[in-house]
């Protein structure tokens, strides 16, 4: 427990969230009593009105902004202009109403979709002006990069206390399933484990297979997070990984042994792989304030499936 937490009043936008139901529980476990979680339907903070209601409401010392419009390479291409939009005018407005409050401290948390589409790997902090993003998640990702320009920003002319959090893909417990929105592994789970209860003999996956991801336990995540909020003021950017990369086809191969799905991977090359390679560098984040992600990716995805499997 931290003595940092105790008299602290937080905020945490998207705190009912996949990610930010453990940043709370986190923040809890350290010893934080004051935590405020804004319902969407009750602040829509796409709402100038709303994001001051919020604030009202809350008063709070620190706020941790994870509330987002998110999705996977189909909801990105679908919703390009509503993704842009609603991430963009949440992180402005809500920024803007901290700093016009006075806030100790503003966490804002972006996204890898924030780095261009061909950087090398593994994605350096300073690299993140180096081109355009990838094209099917350009909108999302630069409208979560324009919290690190206004952070930074702010914190010249006003001295306010923003700092910027980049998570590579997450997984875990209480992930999105829905096959309209979700991102890869939860897709490749469900599709697997529907696979194979149907008894059919094969599923069709989106792309080649050949690109690569880094995956993020969230246990992991939020413990980067809080201890971020907690001990980093900067105001350089600081990536938060596992520092490891997988193909697509290495990925739903241990997908597939561990829901027992033994069919045919059929791969449709007509949809997008998405960004070609995604690997961080995490030395930032373990110089900075220490952190190191510690889950085994086995380990991670079995208690995603046991979770899967419960809860559907």
């Amino acid at each position: 427990m931290s003595e940092f937490w105790r008299n602290r009043r937080v905020c945490v936008t998207g705190g009912g969230g996949f990610l930010g139901s453990f940043v709370v529980e986190r923040l809890r476990s350290e010893g934080c009593e004051q935590v405020f979680v804004p319902a969407k339907a009750d602040y829509d903070l796409v709402e100038p009105a709303k994001v001051a209601r919020m604030f009202d409401d809350a008063k709070p010392d620190v706020l941790i902004h994870l509330a987002a419009a998110v999705g996977g390479i189909g909801a990105n291409r679908e919703h390009p202009g509503s993704f842009f939009y609603q991430n963009l005018m949440m992180g402005v407005q809500v920024m803007e109403e901290a700093r016009a409050r006075g806030l100790e401290k503003m966490v804002s948390i972006g996204t890898v979709c924030a780095y261009p589409k061909f950087t090398p790997v593994p994605f350096k902090e300073e690299n993140l002006w180096a081109g355009y993003p990838e094209d099917t998640n350009a909108p999302y990702g630069l409208a979560k990069k324009m919290l690190l320009v206004q952070g930074q920003a702010y914190r010249q002319e006003y001295g306010f206390n923003s700092i910027y959090i980049l998570p590579v893909n997450l997984y875990g417990p209480r992930d999105n399933f829905d096959p309209s929105s979700s991102h890869v592994i939860p897709a490749l789970i469900k599709k697997c484990v529907d696979a194979k209860e149907a008894g059919e003999d094969h599923i069709v996956v989106w792309g080649t297979g050949k690109a690569s991801r880094e995956f993020l336990y969230v246990e992991d995540a939020a413990e980067g997070i809080v201890r971020a909020a907690e001990v980093y003021n900067g105001d350089e950017p600081v990536n938060l990984g596992a520092g490891f990369e997988i193909t697509i086809r290495d990925l739903i191969g241990k997908i597939a042994r561990l829901t027992g799905f033994e069919g045919r991977i059929v791969w449709d090359h007509t949809k997008p792989d998405g960004q070609p390679r995604r690997c961080l560098d995490v030395s930032r984040a373990r110089e900075y304030f220490g952190f190191e992600a510690k889950t085994d990716f086995d380990e991670g995805l079995a208690r995603t499936i046991a979770w899967y499997m419960d809860n559907r």
